[in-house]
């Protein structure tokens, strides 16, 4: 008995995407099949970069594959398997508009409705945490009016650098990163309209020499205003994550953030819940803010859940000092992060495969 290309699609079949709970013949992800006596070789297409899922996909189709081999009699000597991604599509846009960043595969937005709720902390968690999976990552800080990643990420001493009319991006912890607040004195206050916030955006974004990434994390400023617009219109967001705390007043800022995206065409990919409990040194929890209140929201919006984030004292800490890697040398808090970042990859696979990570088209009046 031989194998031939029906025989492995039909193992294939049997092998279900661990988001999106179908096969992957049905989902479109096989890209390729070559079979040549004991020797299959295959290309399969992932929904989104650098999926944590990957490995067990490639454990799935060669349990899959093995068996169908071992039911015909043959005995696999080569089992090829090849992951691609696809790049965000841009299917509606002007003729004459273009996608300035076309090396960066996905494009994601962190946003809150007010500030202080951390959203600049999830944003660099989340940016490390996907480096550390395995994904070349840039993280942009378009905070234009408060940045936070010179302290987050340690800048405090590194020089910029510019090649040309291209600002060099700073790599440190395993990502490439771009803040104004490297750009600016570090005691000026931005009074800026939103023309120059604007302008700055459009600079930081398409004039940095980001390279080839598979996900870009923009970290954006509080609020609903220009800079948020901006971003859509120029780029092809694949999707945003709320931050929110679970207190009232957080919740009615943050579902103001959902609108906004939502009317701007940008799919929410869900929410994290930040502060959401205090984990004290004798490791008791106290409900500093109340607890669960982002989480009720998501469900009352129908949005998805991503994650809780405690207050933690050596999360403040690495935050402060600029080494957010120290986050995960902390079990508790590597567990959290990891599964905020898993849920996000997860929620780009799902949004991909229906269609809505793309560009929006905007009409203003």
């Amino acid at each position: 008995m031989t194998l031939d290309r029906p025989m492995i699609e039909s193992a294939l079949r049997t092998v279900q995407d661990p988001d999106i709970h179908k096969d992957l013949m049905t989902l479109g992800m096989v890209k390729h099949i070559a079979v040549a006596g004991d020797a299959v070789r295959l290309v399969i297409e992932l929904t989104t970069s650098a999926s944590p899922m990957k490995e067990k996909i490639r454990s799935d189709v060669e349990t899959a594959v093995h068996a169908m081999a071992a039911k015909q009699g043959v005995t696999l000597e080569v089992l090829e398997i090849e992951f691609t991604s696809p790049i965000v599509e841009t299917p509606t846009k002007p003729a004459d508009q273009s996608n300035p960043l076309p090396n960066v595969k996905q494009i994601i937005a962190v946003g809150a409705g007010k500030g202080g709720v951390g959203k600049s902390t999830v944003a660099v968690c989340l940016a490390v945490g996907l480096a550390r999976m395995g994904a070349k990552v840039g993280l942009l800080d378009a905070d234009i009016y408060g940045p936070s990643a010179p302290t987050m990420l340690g800048l405090d001493h590194v020089g910029t650098k510019a090649k040309g009319n291209m600002l060099m991006p700073f790599e440190v912890h395993g990502l490439k990163a771009m803040t104004i607040g490297k750009l600016v004195d570090p005691d000026k206050a931005l009074v800026w309209r939103g023309p120059m916030a604007h302008g700055a955006f459009k600079q930081l974004a398409t004039q940095t020499e980001w390279g080839d990434l598979d996900y870009l994390i923009i970290d954006l400023p509080p609020g609903t205003g220009d800079v948020a617009l901006t971003m859509s219109q120029l780029l092809p967001v694949a999707g945003a994550v709320v931050v929110c705390t679970p207190q009232r007043v957080a919740q009615d800022d943050a579902r103001r953030a959902v609108r906004m995206f939502q009317n701007l065409g940008v799919e929410v990919l869900g929410v994290v819940e930040n502060m959401s409990f205090f984990a004290a040194p004798d490791g008791k929890e106290y409900d500093l803010f109340g607890k669960g209140g982002a989480e009720i929201m998501a469900q009352t919006m129908g949005l998805p859940f991503l994650s809780s984030l405690p207050i933690h004292m050596d999360l403040r800490r690495n935050c402060d000092q600029g080494t957010p890697l120290k986050n995960w040398e902390v079990p508790s808090m590597a567990t959290s992060l990891d599964a905020m970042c898993q849920q996000v990859v997860s929620q780009l696979s799902i949004a991909a495969i229906a269609g809505k990570a793309h560009r929006p088209t905007l009409t203003i009046s």
